[in-house]
């Protein structure tokens, strides 16, 4: 029952009278293309030996789980403006306590959510999918990213991937740990990832702890990656040390046995999505907060200028023959529509033209 503690777990109580007692620790995302920090994680640290997850069931037991989460949270967001430029910040919340009166009150005291990765933690199948849905949904109104974790972990992670249409999927740490030594392992994180592209999110290797794995992931052109390799959790935002930096890049260059889409970059016009638009095709219609929201395109033969959906969107490091089969495999309608590249936080970077692509595969071959 509610309010009786299970021998052996910490008393969460006062650590809701002193809030002081909870502080957090910021682990470094590393964007493997650049060998830079794309974002940081907020992880829960808590007084004396035992670990987050000892006090979060501590707290669960007490009934006051709710509570000591909405507590993480609203430290978290109070973090944003420190972050440096051009990073986000990832905070967990458990979907089960998302809809509750002291998480729903932690996420208000930041009303504009850009550059905040809500990161769904649950490891159990959630009851009503479409209710977290439209919460999701809801976060994603507001800016929030939304990221699933342990991706591949089961039936019912790839339910949920289905359902909430994340815009970043952390692997599960038993596809990551020794995947270079497994190629079963591999081939259920290229799975994933491939699941993951179709739906327009980013793929991030979760527990990185050996050069083997970043090579394996780097070789499957896995966009994100942590893991004490790369950075242990700190008390501020630290930059990547220069020897990580070295080593990511490193390794990035000897995975490239084929060439990725960032050669066939072109910029493009940004305009903002719903305002009248002046100039010649094509340009990207941006959101609120950056993301492609449609299409500014003409008619080949008849000039007509139209607006279109954004059927297919990469990452710079895409393969270009992935790229190409996913953009040919579209509806015949929208076969021939420019491929929109964006980075970790979904902003437009610039567009890939068909014919580009057609001529850069060919002469890979």
């Amino acid at each position: 029952m509610p309010g009786i503690r299970t021998a052996g777990l910490p008393d969460c109580r006062p650590l809701l009278a002193d809030p002081d007692d909870l502080t957090l620790a910021f682990q470094p995302i590393v964007g493997l293309e650049t060998g830079t920090v794309a974002g940081y994680e907020a992880l829960a640290r808590f007084p004396g030996a035992a670990g987050p997850d000892v006090w979060f069931a501590a707290a669960a037991e007490a009934g006051v789980a709710a509570e000591l989460e909405a507590l993480a949270i609203h430290k978290a967001l109070a973090a944003v403006p420190l972050l440096p430029d051009d990073t986000f910040l990832t905070v967990n919340v458990s979907p089960h306590l998302l809809g509750t009166r002291p998480v729903q009150d932690a996420l208000a005291t930041r009303p504009d959510l850009h550059r905040v990765v809500v990161e769904l933690t649950e490891h159990t199948p959630v009851d009503d999918l479409g209710v977290l849905r439209r919460q999701t949904d809801a976060l994603h109104a507001r800016g929030a990213l939304i990221a699933l974790d342990d991706a591949g972990s089961g039936y019912s992670g790839l339910q949920q991937m289905a359902a909430l249409r994340p815009q970043l999927v952390k692997l599960d740490r038993a596809l990551v740990a020794d995947a270079d030594a497994d190629p079963v392992r591999m081939a259920l994180a290229e799975m994933v990832g491939e699941f993951a592209g179709r739906i327009d999110a980013w793929l991030l290797a979760e527990g990185v702890e050996t050069a083997a794995e970043l090579a394996a992931f780097a070789q499957l052109g896995v966009p994100l990656a942590q893991g004490w390799l790369l950075g242990r959790p700190g008390p501020t935002f630290a930059p990547l040390a220069p020897e990580v930096v070295q080593l990511v890049r490193a390794q990035v260059a000897r995975a490239r046995l084929t060439e990725s889409v960032a050669s066939l970059l072109r910029p493009v016009r940004q305009c903002a999505h719903g305002e009248d638009v002046l100039g010649l095709p094509p340009a990207v219609l941006v959101g609120p907060h950056g993301e492609p929201a449609g299409l500014l395109l003409s008619d080949p033969r008849t000039g007509e200028v139209y607006t279109a959906p954004v059927s297919l969107r990469v990452h710079p490091s895409t393969d270009i023959q992935q790229t190409l089969q996913r953009a040919l495999t579209r509806a015949p309608a929208r076969r021939w529509e420019p491929v929109v590249c964006t980075d970790p936080a979904g902003e437009v970077l610039g567009i890939l033209r068909i014919e580009d692509l057609i001529t850069a595969g060919r002469a890979a071959r």
